[in-house]
């Protein structure tokens, strides 16, 4: 009976170490293309095909009911060239980036759909270590557009709130002015259905202005007219800091609750 028992033990034992072989075996095939795959996805730029500006804010608009500012703005344009291009795009984690909703989980700093951008710019075309700062030039240039734009500029065809959305400047890029001049323009609260339209709708306009200037690059015709501050400054710092430091700080509608 002993003998039995340890034959079975030999043969179970075996038998695993069989299979822990085979698995192992089957890994060596995997690692492989998982490191070629790495690799792929550190050559910049990037494959780009030009996108519909329209279609992307479409996208980007109602991406942000499902992961917010940032995250949307990456799924817009990326979404699209996975169906079109494949990987790199095929393996990136756009949902990953949902933190980057109000200001970075919710810290009212860069706005997320900024934020969002210069991660488009900055893995298609590629980071200052590529050799060009092309891709970090764009990101500033949309941070500067952000800044000056009357937002939103983007209208979707079908939108979630039928209102006539009030447009303000924020004459910065963080989500805290850019909100809160917005809620005191408007006279609504952060958790109002309007408010979040608003975002939604900023998120697509963003999206748009992104693909514009892409297209421009894809084509050979983009001339940035993004800075770097901190050249400028000896610090790392923006033009408009007043806007956040002073008596220009927002401050919410003081008859709603936040």
């Amino acid at each position: 009976m002993t003998e039995d028992r340890l034959s079975r033990r030999d043969v179970l034992g075996a038998a695993g170490v069989i299979a822990a072989g085979a698995a192992f075996m089957g890994l060596g095939g995997a690692l492989p293309r998982a490191e070629a795959k790495a690799a792929e996805m550190e050559k910049w730029p990037w494959p780009y095909v030009k996108l519909d500006p329209a279609e992307t804010a479409e996208l980007a608009y109602n991406e942000w009911y499902r992961v917010f500012c940032g995250a949307a703005v990456i799924s817009s344009v990326f979404s699209q060239l996975k169906n079109k291009v494949g990987e790199p795009y095929a393996s990136f984690p756009s949902d990953a980036f949902i933190f980057l909703e109000g200001g970075m989980s919710g810290w009212g700093t860069i706005c997320g759909s900024n934020a969002g951008a210069n991660i488009v710019t900055n893995l298609i075309i590629g980071p200052r270590t590529s050799g060009s700062e092309t891709g970090m030039l764009m990101g500033s240039e949309m941070l500067q557009w952000y800044s000056d734009a009357e937002l939103p500029t983007f209208n979707p065809k079908e939108p979630k709130v039928k209102v006539e959305m009030p447009r303000t400047v924020s004459n910065s890029p963080l989500c805290h002015i850019s909100v809160g001049k917005w809620m005191k323009a408007a006279d609504k609260s952060l958790g109002s259905p309007e408010r979040r339209d608003r975002c939604a709708r900023v998120t697509g306009s963003v999206a748009y202005h992104l693909v514009e200037l892409l297209n421009d690059w894809k084509d050979g015709k983009y001339q940035t007219k993004g800075t770097i501050p901190s050249k400028s400054y000896g610090i790392t710092a923006q033009s408009n800091c007043t806007e956040c430091h002073g008596s220009n700080v927002p401050t919410p509608p003081s008859a709603k609750k936040i």
